[in-house]
């Protein structure tokens, strides 16, 4: 079987956003993946071409005013050439997002993920875990602590700097690079079948 090539396409503005997105890194690296960071406002020729390659395309983003950013809505038009072609019919994908508020509209975030996948002809993944710290018992340490089943979502305060990301929510976006990782390989294996 090959290796899974995983990309994470994404933006940070202040730089939580990019610590989420080494940790996805982190984690389908260590589910056997080649993995590629692009970061989508300095995205080149070349990481086109590696995005159209991949297995799986995970997109990430801080949620500003209750959607992905600015940047990274440039990126997702820019897509367009891809979906006229359907270059990336039938590949997985996944995302993740930083806000400051434990809320901050981030599900928004993830359905416009969700929905720029679709009309991409692509499969999501969610995150695939129950809801952490939503009983007596529970605690902020736990993974999927702000109870997101759409992607990784994590809250980080507006006054601290990227060292500051939760360290559940870098464990839950690590989780995330595993479950993509792994969920290409079993595609992988299901496309030999067929």
């Amino acid at each position: 079987m090959t290796t899974p090539v995983v990309s994470i396409a994404y933006h940070s503005g202040y730089g939580h956003t990019a610590v989420l997105a080494e940790a996805v890194r982190a984690g389908a690296a260590e589910a056997g993946a080649e993995v590629h960071l692009i970061k989508v406002d300095e995205i080149t020729d070349a990481q086109w071409e590696t995005l159209d390659r991949s297995d799986a395309i995970v997109f990430g983003s801080p949620t500003y005013m209750g959607t992905a950013s600015g940047a990274f809505h440039v990126f997702a038009e820019a897509s367009s050439k891809r979906w006229f072609g359907q270059d990336w019919k039938d590949k997985l994908a996944a995302g993740f997002t930083n806000s400051g508020s434990k809320s901050g509209d981030k599900l928004h975030t993830l359905q416009f993920f969700q929905i720029l996948a679709a009309q991409h002809g692509m499969h999501w993944v969610n995150l695939g875990l129950h809801p952490g710290w939503n009983n007596s018992e529970g605690s902020e340490h736990d993974l999927n602590r702000l109870g997101v089943f759409a992607g990784a979502a994590a809250q980080t305060n507006v006054d601290e700097g990227p060292d500051a990301v939760h360290k559940a929510d870098v464990a839950t976006a690590e989780h995330l690079g595993r479950r993509v990782t792994e969920t290409a390989k079993v595609f992988a294996l299901g496309r030999a079948a067929a």
